[in-house]
């Protein structure tokens, strides 16, 4: 009897040195897939982090009847998501630990997490004095100062990318007005500036868009982080851009200028990579009217009129110009509406009031759509 629970006890210790070795290789994982990888990567801790707590800030919308109220409060989701990874990794190694303290049969299960808690705390008020159990502390006292460290290291650079995004965002406000929209952007740069000075927006909406890609998806958590004034957004500087360049390309009658379609085409590239991280659906090889858009042929004439009573000439073959328009707008039309529910956008021409059905997992969208 002595023997077998002997083997029992053995054998429970094993485990839980097994259980705790896997909850710690977890813990590293989700932090080098979160803070370190230069690349996008879907991280199961932080994505069951983000949308429990989007769950919670769900409940509160309810209450909150104003956009801006919704607004106000939304401001704090994504830095409140990224802080409580901190908290989730090093309770992780919390219990990992102490579970491998445990298993070296030198102390109770409470000597061992105070051991863990002191050791990953670096507070030192509790200590063993084996060389096994040692190391082990010192192993998880370097674990918890790398994880501050990282986390130090990677939040400036999120407030890089963050403060590069905004600024074109803002300035889009001086040329396309508030909200921003493609005809009044037209109007402004024909009134102001002349339409071929168009060229030098394109370029730099471009440059934008690969920025955009490479930062929303090697930093998932972006894409929540909410313009500093609640009437601005991210996705709507990026659609009325597209939709700028697609009038540009479809309707006007002027030169057509291969930067406007580039820029397209970096634009609906970005939306779409940054869309797969988030597995929001959208058509592949989208041609239009096979695959339909949000944009009804009344909105595009009105629009039409709308610049060619500000001077802007217009093509005489407006049936043609919206086939094309459609062609342009069908490459980004779904996964633009989808980013904008998800982010709780502002109200916006041609994006943010319009309906938005099956785009996404639920476990992603987290019930996005409380307005």
């Amino acid at each position: 009897m002595f023997e077998h629970d002997h083997n029992n006890m053995i054998f429970l210790r094993i485990l839980a040195f097994l259980i705790g070795t896997a909850l710690i290789g977890w813990a590293i994982f989700s932090i080098v897939q979160t803070l370190v990888l230069p690349r996008n990567a879907q991280d199961k801790l932080a994505r069951m982090l983000f949308v429990s707590i989007r769950g919670i800030f769900s409940i509160a919308l309810r209450w909150l009847r104003t956009y801006e109220e919704r607004d106000h409060l939304m401001a704090f989701y994504a830095p409140v998501g990224m802080l409580s990874l901190v908290p989730a990794w090093l309770i992780l190694f919390l219990l990992g630990y102490t579970g491998m303290f445990w298993s070296l049969g030198e102390h109770t299960w409470l000597e061992s997490f105070r051991i863990s808690g002191s050791s990953l705390l670096t507070l030192g008020f509790a200590a063993s004095t084996s060389v096994p159990s040692a190391l082990l502390e010192f192993s998880e006292a370097a674990l918890g100062l790398m994880t501050v460290a990282l986390l130090i290291a990677y939040l400036p650079t999120m407030y890089a990318a963050f403060s590069r995004r905004e600024a074109a965002v803002t300035l889009l406000d001086v040329r396309a007005g508030n909200p921003p929209s493609a005809t009044q952007m037209l109007a402004r740069y024909h009134r102001i500036h002349g339409l071929d000075q168009l060229k030098e927006q394109w370029q730099i909406w471009e440059a934008w868009f690969a920025d955009i890609e490479e930062s929303h998806t090697s930093l998932p958590a972006m894409i929540f982080f909410r313009s500093p004034k609640p009437d601005h957004s991210w996705i709507i500087a990026a659609g009325t851009v597209l939709d700028t360049a697609s009038l540009t390309l479809s309707a006007l009658d002027i030169t057509a200028s291969p930067n406007a379609a580039l820029c397209i085409r970096a634009g609906f590239l970005a939306l779409r990579h940054i869309a797969d991280f988030f597995n929001i659906s959208y058509p592949t090889d989208p041609h239009y009217p096979d695959q339909a858009i949000s944009i009804t042929r009344q909105e595009f004439d009105q629009a039409c009129d709308e610049l060619k009573s500000q001077g802007i000439p217009i093509k005489t073959d407006l049936s043609q110009a919206w086939q094309d328009f459609a062609g342009w707008r069908v490459n980004y039309d779904q996964v633009l509406l989808a980013f904008a529910d998800l982010t709780m956008a502002p109200a916006s021409p041609w994006i943010r009031n319009r309906s938005v059905k099956t785009l996404a997992s639920p476990d992603i969208l987290m019930e996005a759509r409380q307005e």
